[in-house]
């Protein structure tokens, strides 16, 4: 879906998880795609995978936030920015590692995003990771 450059357009993909609280999986307006913070949530079963195994937390995570980014008409390449959150310090290298498998098999053009980590508590005690991105459309 494109959207309108002056509409504020919701976002939605049962390839990711439904959110649980009052926000949208993405929203798009005016050529931009804001994609709210993501978790390790396999859509099939709304469940919290891996725990304790912040790389494959960061994969799946990962995952969700592309198939919104695809549901908003727009890719990994044409993310601008990742901002990722993680529970503790000694996960970073996990997670970068998983973070730059996908970046590498998702932005052909080598032209990588923007990223920001940092370290915070996460809503479930399970969730070592959550990602948001900001994308261009169209």
């Amino acid at each position: 879906m494109t959207a309108s450059p002056t509409a504020k357009t919701v976002i939605t993909t049962d390839g990711a998880p439904a959110p649980a609280h009052t926000f949208s999986q993405g929203v798009a307006k005016g050529g931009l795609l804001q994609i709210s913070g993501q978790g390790p949530m396999d859509p099939a079963t709304n469940e919290y995978i891996a725990a304790g195994d912040v790389k494959a937390q960061t994969a799946r995570t990962l995952a969700n936030v592309k198939a919104i980014l695809e549901a908003g008409g727009s890719s990994v390449e044409d993310v601008l920015m990742f901002r990722v959150y993680l529970t503790k310090r000694e996960d970073f290298a996990a997670m970068n590692e998983a973070y730059g498998e996908f970046v590498e098999a998702n932005v052909p053009s080598g032209a990588l995003p923007s990223r920001t980590t940092v370290f915070v508590d996460l809503p479930h005690e399970v969730m070592l990771v959550e990602i948001d991105a900001l994308a261009v459309t169209g």
